[in-house]
């Protein structure tokens, strides 16, 4: 298929562009690089400079591409920020998404496949979360997401747009050749290879007193290459609807720790700090629906495996991208 990627030079997004080329799709990338790297963009992809903001630009990227279906990755995805600064993410993943929205039905996409999140239910009622639980955000982010999947079901009832929105967990791992460089990095294990490559003293654990086994935080953590091959799964025909991603198992924050040191053969030494406001003891998904409907199965369940190809690709690129 011929597929437009928004926010292909981002981790997941140029993870998916690899492996959409891989199975042998066209792709177009669009992205404005605020969060992603030009040197993350497959080579055999086209690549287009996005700027969203400008009247028509979204609409003339699409209809110069004429794509059969879109994925769309790109979006502010900072849980503080957008407590701080929750017009950024009403614009940008809102606003902006329906201008892509816009110019899909315009240009007669068949399929639109969105980059949700687990941050749409707020704290869970149990786990494993399955995809009936009530959605409760509890911040800007995870409330910009939902309002978007909100508007996907009504384009699907009022223009036909067959969609699919995959609400991930905690993407983690590289491939061969992409890897993970956020410049403002939150996610727990390229934080904590980070000490194990020298560029930082410690690592940090926020709240030691959950109710959990070992007092930290559970989460659930799945490959990036298993959430691409989900998201080529979802183009097929006639596939639509809402699905989680995850392993279904959950790890803590000690046990990633503990982990990355087997892994790396470093130790890591962790500062306990106290909580963060809004984390749940423990998120981890049922993949059930995704596995029974599209054909989907973890490759890579293991964190093991996980933080073993992270961490390769870290040893490769201790500063990261070049741009």
């Amino acid at each position: 298929m011929n597929v437009f990627v928004t926010g292909g030079a981002g981790y997941i997004g140029s993870i998916c562009t690899e492996e959409l080329l891989n199975a042998g799709h066209q792709v177009t990338v669009y992205d404005n690089l605020s969060e992603g790297h030009r040197s993350a963009v497959d080579a055999r992809a086209r690549f287009v400079t996005g700027r969203p903001e400008q009247d028509h630009d979204v609409l003339n990227a699409v209809k110069a591409a004429r794509p059969e279906a879109i994925m769309h990755f790109a979006a502010s995805a900072l849980v503080g920020e957008s407590m701080a600064n929750p017009k950024k993410y009403f614009h940008n993943n809102v606003v902006n998404g329906l201008k892509l929205l816009d110019a899909a039905v315009e240009c007669g996409v068949r399929k639109f496949v969105f980059s949700s999140t687990c941050a749409t239910y707020g704290p869970p009622d149990r786990v494993p979360m399955t995809e009936e639980l009530p959605q409760r955000p509890i911040n800007p982010y995870g409330e910009s997401k939902l309002m978007f999947e909100r508007i996907l079901a009504w384009y699907r009832q009022s223009y036909g747009l067959e969609f699919i929105a995959f609400r991930y967990f905690n993407a983690a791992g590289a491939s061969e050749r992409f890897g993970e460089h956020h410049r403002t990095e939150t996610h727990l294990i390229p934080n904590v290879l980070k000490v194990a490559l020298g560029q930082a003293a410690h690592c940090e654990v926020y709240g030691s007193d959950y109710p959990t086994p070992d007092g930290t935080c559970i989460r659930d953590y799945i490959h990036v290459i298993d959430l691409a091959r989900a998201h080529i799964l979802g183009l097929a025909a006639g596939k639509q609807g809402f699905y989680n991603l995850g392993n279904g198992d959950g790890y803590s924050v000690r046990q990633v720790i503990e982990t990355c040191e087997k892994i790396t053969g470093k130790n890591i030494p962790a500062f306990e700090k106290p909580r963060r406001a809004g984390d749940p003891p423990a998120l981890v998904a049922s993949a059930a629906k995704a596995i029974n409907e599209l054909g989907w199965k973890s490759k890579f369940p293991k964190l093991e495996d996980i933080v073993r190809s992270a961490w390769a690709w870290h040893q490769q690129h201790p500063k990261g991208y070049p741009d």
